[in-house]
């Protein structure tokens, strides 16, 4: 019970950042995500975690603009120059 309590919270919070599902919705996909996860084995939440993760950084990286793709790459590379020195 007081498990999917913190999730609906949670569910809550997360959804107010996103403008396709609002506060309400949020709650009911962080409630019933508290029952899924508990039925899930170990190494399958490590999967979801993982693949999450990925995802996450697949995203960032395609919203970049050309400019700061650039600035990174100039970053990096006198990291690695001055690294080497």
């Amino acid at each position: 019970m007081i498990g999917k309590i913190i999730g609906g919270f949670a569910g809550a919070k997360m959804a107010e950042k996103t403008s396709s599902i609002g506060g309400t919705g949020g709650a009911l996909l962080g409630a019933a995500a508290v029952g899924v996860v508990r039925r899930l084995s170990f190494p399958a939440l490590l999967a979801l975690g993982a693949g999450g993760y990925a995802y996450k950084k697949y995203s960032e990286r395609k919203t970049k603009t050309p400019e700061e793709k650039a600035r990174e790459k100039v970053k990096a590379d006198t990291d690695v120059a001055a690294a080497a020195v």
